[in-house]
């Protein structure tokens, strides 16, 4: 559930006292764990930690606008949502980071990037803070960049085998479509 609070005061203010424990918990590890150039804010209607602009100009490939994100916490529905990108990039950190976690003898309730929980009595603190403290900032740019890179090649593989590359039409096609005349082929007689 994406709240609509500016600060991340302001969302934990609104959660209820039984979230407002855990996500205050959760921050705690996340605040004593992480490299000290991610930022704490407001990304995405969650608490967000990310890489800001100053360090990072490009943003975020789905909207360079946003900051490059790292992790997120959430009030959902259902569950505390504690989101991972380094996880979910890096398939070796992933591995570690199921392993370790199973070894504590608490269940992981995981998405790709997601661990789903109730109260921090389910998480792995140790686990969640050995794993965001073994990333760095120069760390996680790399394997950003890398996992870029490396999609725009299967991109690039898949279209080149085709007939021809798909194409989505965003809005300012769409627009620009509706502007120009179309072209149409006349038939000759």
């Amino acid at each position: 559930m994406q709240s609509k609070a500016s600060t991340v005061n302001d969302y934990i203010a609104e959660l209820p006292d039984d979230r407002r424990v855990t996500i205050e918990g959760l921050r705690k590890v996340f605040k004593k764990n992480l490299d000290k150039r991610f930022k704490e804010g407001m990304q995405y209607g969650m608490i967000g930690y990310f890489i800001p602009h100053s360090i990072y100009p490009a943003g975020y490939h789905c909207d360079p606008r946003q900051p490059l994100p790292f992790a997120g916490l959430a009030s959902q529905k259902n569950h505390i949502g504690i989101y991972l990108m380094c996880v979910y990039m890096d398939e070796k950190l992933s591995a570690q980071f199921e392993s370790a976690w199973k070894k504590t003898g608490k269940k992981l309730d995981m998405g790709k990037a997601c661990i789903r929980c109730k109260n921090l009595d389910g998480v792995a603190l140790d686990v969640l803070g050995d794993t965001i403290r073994s990333v760095s900032v120069d760390d996680y740019i790399a394997r950003y960049e890398s996992n870029l890179a490396s999609s725009a090649k299967r991109k690039s593989k898949s279209a080149s085998g085709s007939k021809k590359p798909a194409t989505r039409k965003t809005p300012a096609k769409k627009a620009a479509a509706k502007k120009s005349p179309s072209k149409k082929k006349s038939k000759a007689k």
